[in-house]
Parts: structure tokens; C-alpha cells; sequence
């Protein structure tokens, strides 16, 4: 798969991780997901090329993603080298990133967006704090704060992890477009 890119692997990273490090500084802290990967309800393995919209920049990035019952591992890659590492087990969250990646960057976030866009509603339902809600209508999911719009995901297709997803960021003002390669290919 050919990469476009219009900026350097640091600026790339930060918009798509660093939700906390350019948010409006009226804007709380993340939520803090952690759901386990068992949770997911499956076993999934998928190559995937992220898009991220950001203050008038596009920025482009490949990631493979493994989910098992046991555990969850990321690479991500730009210019055919590896600049992000995570893996979770369900406990601990461990990351590596290349140095040029700022300290923003946190494999919390990525974690989180990750979690809110393939995990079933009612794991993540069960893990919300006070105030917040999720809602399932179709191919969109919103997750809202005290009955603000904070995050919409829109799917093309089911499972989750297939077709085209959108997540439009409205509290970090991001959107993340993961378009995932087909099985097999």
C-alpha cells in the first residue's frame, strides 16, 4: 500500500494519539477506557490505513492490529518504519514509540479510541463513569457527556473492524478515518 504523507512522523503521531496535548483547555481530561480484549467477543486481525484530519492538515499512517482474548497488540508504521508499539493485556498497557514522537503521545489515548470504535456497547456502557452514555442507531455510535455529542463513529460496514470507520472527535477536534483491508488481502 502506497503512503502519502504531508507532514513529519512526529506532527502524524500527535494528531492521531495526542488528544490531551492540543485540547481546548476548557476540555477534562480522557476518559480513560481500559476494557479488556476478551471483551471484543472475537479474535480479529486486521491491516489498516488511517487517515487523520486535523486543523487543515491531512496526515496518513498503516497499522496492524491483533486482538485475542489474551491480549491486544498495534504497530503502527510511516515511511515503512515502525514509529508505535502497544500492547495491552488487559491490565497494563506497555508502548514503544520512535523518539521524534512527542511525550504527549499517549498509548492511553489510542487505546481508548481504539476500544470506543470496535468493543461492544454494553462492555464499554459498563465502564462509563457518571455522566457519561452510549448509543447504538444503525451503522453510528455516539458517546455523549451529560447529553453532549463528545465522540461519533460512523461504520460502513458490520463487524466493526471491516469496511471504512469514522471517528469524528468533536471535544479534541480530530477525525480518524480507519479503512480496513479486506480478509485475506
Amino acid at each position: 500500500m502506497a503512503l502519502r504523507y504531508t507532514s513529519s512522523i512526529a506532527t502524524l503521531m500527535l494528531a492521531v494519539l495526542a488528544g490531551c496535548a492540543s485540547a481546548p483547555p476548557a476540555a477534562p481530561a480522557r476518559l480513560g477506557l481500559k476494557l479488556a480484549p476478551q471483551a471484543l467477543g472475537a479474535s480479529v486481525s486486521v491491516q489498516q490505513h488511517l487517515i487523520v484530519e486535523r486543523a487543515g492538515r491531512i496526515d496518513e499512517l498503516d497499522a496492524a492490529l491483533e486482538v485475542e482474548p489474551s491480549h491486544l497488540d498495534l504497530v503502527g508504521l510511516a515511511f515503512g518504519q515502525r514509529v508505535l508499539s502497544l500492547h495491552y493485556d488487559g491490565n497494563e498497557v506497555s508502548s514503544w514509540r520512535h523518539l521524534m514522537l512527542p511525550a504527549q503521545v499517549r498509548a492511553e489515548d489510542v487505546l481508548e479510541d481504539m476500544q470506543l470504535t470496535l468493543w461492544p456497547r454494553a462492555a464499554i456502557e459498563q465502564a462509563l463513569p457518571s455522566g457519561w452514555r452510549i448509543e447504538d442507531s444503525g451503522l453510528r455510535r455516539t458517546l455523549f457527556l451529560h447529553d453532549e455529542a463528545v465522540t461519533v463513529i460512523d461504520y460502513s460496514a458490520m463487524p466493526r473492524w471491516s469496511g471504512t470507520v469514522v471517528l469524528d472527535n468533536l471535544r479534541y477536534r480530530y477525525r480518524l478515518t480507519i479503512q480496513n483491508a479486506p480478509e485475506g488481502s
